[in-house]
């Protein structure tokens, strides 16, 4: 069983920045890809970021070359550095992390940002 802890969201202005923390506590089985989803009310969950192991990362059209995804998969961490964050970006960020058995989410942490 696999448990993901979040933390750093919060309320920052148009043009800020947050840092997003992910530590997933496990046993046994190894985590192959760790990252970040987030639902903004009214819409489906989607994928902002992902870390695989060997190095390759994925990110949504809309937040690249601003959020950068980080971390370690055999430490079981995983950061997403939010810079010059837009209204739009307003939702909650679920950490993300699977194996060749499982995929898990957290439990959320609220973004929002001001304009």
């Amino acid at each position: 069983q696999v448990q993901l802890v979040e933390s750093g969201g919060g309320l920052v202005q148009a043009g800020g920045s947050l840092r997003l923390s992910c530590v997933a506590v496990a046993s046994g089985l190894g985590i192959n890809a760790m990252g970040w989803y987030r639902q903004a009310p009214g819409k489906q969950r989607e994928l902002v970021a992902l870390s695989r192991s060997g190095g390759s990362t994925i990110y949504a059209d809309s937040v690249k070359g601003r959020f950068t995804i980080s971390g370690d998969n055999a430490k079981k961490t995983v950061y997403l550095q939010m810079n010059s964050l837009q209204p739009d970006d307003t939702a909650v960020y679920y950490c993300y992390a699977q194996s060749i058995y499982y995929q898990k989410w957290g439990q959320g942490t609220q973004v929002t940002v001001s304009s």
